[in-house]
């Protein structure tokens, strides 16, 4: 499984749309509305680095309201969950 955290800014008027656009997404875990330098943080996970890349610059990418993104790719997870194995579907 592939973990990538994008960054976004959005336009402030239209943030409650931005996410629940992202979160209907099969491919996006959680949404987070954050104070700071970022608007929404989306948590995507793949099962391929080029299924990261067809997310993000086709259907994250082609969102009304998103300003601007940077993507983060997770290399490991540290976490109390067992998290490939809630996401497994029995390969």
């Amino acid at each position: 499984m592939v973990t990538a955290i994008v960054l976004m800014n959005a336009d402030r008027m239209q943030i409650k749309e931005v996410a629940q656009k992202l979160v209907d997404m099969h491919q996006v875990t959680e949404v987070f509305s954050v104070a700071g330098r970022y608007d929404l943080i989306a948590i995507v996970r793949v099962k391929s680095t080029e299924e990261v890349a067809d997310t993000i610059t086709e259907k994250i990418g082609s969102l009304k309201g998103i300003t601007a993104t940077e993507t983060l790719i997770a290399f490991r997870t540290y976490s109390r969950h067992d998290l490939e194995h809630m996401f497994s579907i029995g390969e």
